[in-house]
């Protein structure tokens, strides 16, 4: 499967829906340049850090919200007996992470 890269200086993907919450994600990066989570780490309301080490990246793509280059990874986590999908968003010119829960 091919995948043609996206002009992401003229694209623009309009807004992030869902609630954003920042997040500390060991990443790898490969030779070409990709991000692939590895790791993340989420604090909850309550102070509690909480380590989710199972990521199943389901899909990857450069995008561009508001002018900022970023790379949204559409995931299944699992956590405990919990699985859920979310988006892994990293922001390339501050190098952050966020997630969104689907």
């Amino acid at each position: 499967m091919i995948f043609k890269k996206p002009d992401t200086a003229t694209t623009n993907s309009g807004t992030l829906n869902g609630i954003q919450k920042e997040i500390a994600c060991e990443c790898w990066f490969t030779s070409k340049g990709r991000t692939k989570p590895r790791l993340i780490k989420i604090l909850d309301e309550q102070g509690m850090i909480h380590i989710i080490e199972k990521i199943e990246v389901i899909f990857s793509e450069e995008k561009n919200y508001s002018g900022i280059p970023t790379v949204e990874h559409v995931c299944k986590i699992y956590y405990g007996n919990l699985e859920c999908f979310v988006k892994l968003i990293y922001a390339k010119d501050t190098c952050k992470w966020t997630i969104i829960f689907l």
